[in-house]
């Protein structure tokens, strides 16, 4: 269990990223940090295990437990928009915000919901190096590593998307705010990756946001912090044009994208989206 001291640490760090506008710095405390040879392992791993019968047993495994932790956590989840979503919409890149390790079973909750029984996540390769249960689940809840590794980025990581969002339609989760920021409120700007992969493979973007809400009941753990709910928010589908290009396409998704989730924290949280931090910017934390 993480404890009290670590989070106020964490939040610090955020306080500090935020207002010097890093919005993709790491601010968890020891996290993993991966020297090249060891991200290429994980990846050169994951590439040739991915297909073979043990690994997906480990897989289904791992997916019953997430699934097992998607309904009890999201018992009092709410989600608006979903009618945004086709019915026949095919393959897709979701992006939301990225606030806690836990928060992807709010968007398979979603999955779930429009009819869809996978969810591929994309996940930091330095994620695949956790140990215990987090990190059994790291490594085979349908997850995809993603490095710094022009090569691997390049080749094996586009075709694993192809395979994902064309040959199979399937749903691929893709964090355009790169690093987890817990019970962090406020969407960040995007880095380009999911609109890139979006606007070269010709797919739509599932655009969301999630609404974090304080129950005023402790959480039980420390006297900081209380239990949040959510309430996940579809702001709407965007398509890449195919008479731009790819540049001009994921530089436009992006910035829509940016758009829809600045509106959407101004609408439920009642306030203009600036970056200079207050407590209540951490859901649940308590007020001194």
């Amino acid at each position: 269990m993480i404890s009290e001291e670590t989070r106020l640490q964490v939040i610090e760090n955020i306080k500090h990223s935020a207002e010097s506008g890093e919005f993709y710095n790491k601010v968890e405390v020891n996290d993993p940090v991966l020297t090249p040879e060891e991200s290429r392992a994980i990846t050169d791993a994951y590439i040739e295990n991915r297909l073979k019968i043990g690994f997906r047993v480990k897989a289904r495994l791992a997916c019953g437990f997430a699934d097992i932790a998607m309904r009890a956590i999201n018992r009092d989840t709410e989600i608006t928009g979903i009618e945004k979503i086709p019915k026949n919409l095919g393959g897709a890149i979701i992006t939301s915000n990225h606030f806690s390790p836990l928060e992807n079973t709010i968007i398979r909750y979603l999955n779930r919901k429009i009819g869809r029984k996978k969810l591929n996540i994309i996940c930091q390769d330095s994620n695949f190096a956790m140990s215990g249960p987090i990190g059994f689940l790291m490594n085979y809840a349908d997850t995809i590593p993603i490095s710094i590794q022009p090569r691997y980025l390049a080749r094996d990581f586009l075709s694993i998307l192809k395979e994902k969002l064309i040959l199979k339609g399937e749903t691929v989760l893709l964090y355009p705010e790169q690093e987890m920021w817990f019970n962090y409120r406020k969407p960040r700007p995007p880095k380009a990756g999911a609109y890139f992969y979006a606007s070269k493979l010709g797919v739509p973007v599932i655009s969301c946001f999630v609404q974090m809400i304080d129950t005023g009941v402790s959480d039980g753990k420390s006297g900081k912090f209380n239990k949040v709910r959510f309430k996940l928010h579809v702001l709407g589908v965007l398509y890449p044009d195919a008479k731009k290009t790819p540049k001009d396409n994921t530089e436009a998704m992006a910035n829509e994208d940016y758009r829809l989730k600045k509106e959407c924290y101004e609408s439920v949280y009642g306030k203009k989206l600036t970056y200079t931090f207050t407590p209540d910017d951490i859901a649940g934390l308590k007020a001194e």
